[in-house]
């Protein structure tokens, strides 16, 4: 019997635009884990791909979850057969995170547990007024372990981070754009729009030196300050060896618009 398609991508423009569709609310379950991994690793092979968007399908959610009443076949079977069950959660959204292309996560609907998990490993979080972001797995007896224990701190502070988890309980929008959660709110219904509006603007330009200045700023942020000047250095010293800063050098001396070749 043939798999419901979850997950699909689509190419307009060299923006990939990913969508979660696993009715009524886009759960987390094993299709979509499978078949995530699948759309992301064509995304990175595809040399077409400058950028890439993340929304879910429908108005109710982003992605509300993981697949719940899938998670009794986990209790009581051992530590290390749970925590196989929590790597292969991270898989995808590890690969989403190491893209080198900007990723944008187009924050629809409840993005709960998984799906703020799955947001977390976004480059940049756009969040609809109405949206709810929140880590409620405390609420099971449980604890986020899709990576929300090491991002969520790593974007807004420890203290507020374990607050949330802790407590289990939601954010607004609002709130989640006053601590850094998400980058711009927009009013429903208008989330996917400005996300391809950002993608665009990223699009505009060469895709190497976005590359080079997303790992020098992924790489370098685990690293001590000396540490981290040597890696942007290092990056800044390839974004010299492309063609295309002899090209924008030269437009912006020659006072012309700039013709990128992205090499």
């Amino acid at each position: 019997m043939q798999k419901v398609q979850v997950v699909s991508w689509s190419l307009q423009q060299n923006i990939a635009l990913i969508v979660i569709d696993n009715p009524p609310v886009n759960v987390l379950s094993a299709d979509v884990i499978e078949q995530l991994n699948i759309v992301v690793d064509e995304i990175e092979r595809d040399p077409n791909v400058k950028v890439v968007v993340l929304t879910g399908a429908g108005e109710k959610a982003f992605v509300a979850g993981g697949d719940i009443k899938g998670f009794p076949e986990w209790i009581g079977k051992g530590v290390e057969e749970a925590k196989q069950k929590s790597l292969w959660l991270q898989e995808p959204l590890n690969k989403i995170e190491r893209l080198p292309h900007p990723t944008i996560a187009a924050i629809n609907g409840l993005a709960l547990g998984g799906g703020c998990e799955l947001a977390l490993s976004c480059d940049i979080r756009v969040a609809e007024e109405h949206v709810q972001i929140g880590l409620p797995e405390v609420k099971l007896g449980l604890f986020p372990g899709a990576g929300g224990t090491q991002r969520l701190p790593r974007l807004i502070g420890k203290a507020r981070a374990k607050e949330m988890i802790f407590t289990g309980e939601s954010i607004s929008a609002e709130e989640a754009e006053r601590i850094g959660l998400v980058n711009h709110v927009v009013p429903k219904g208008t989330s996917l729009e400005k996300a391809m509006e950002i993608a665009n603007k990223i699009n505009k330009h060469s895709s190497l030196p976005i590359t080079f200045a997303k790992s020098s700023i992924d790489v370098g942020y685990e690293q001590p300050l000396d540490e981290s000047l040597v890696t942007e250095a290092t990056y800044f010293g390839h974004a010299f060896q492309t063609k295309d800063v002899q090209e924008g050098v030269e437009a912006f001396i020659q006072k012309r618009k700039a013709n990128f070749t992205n090499n």
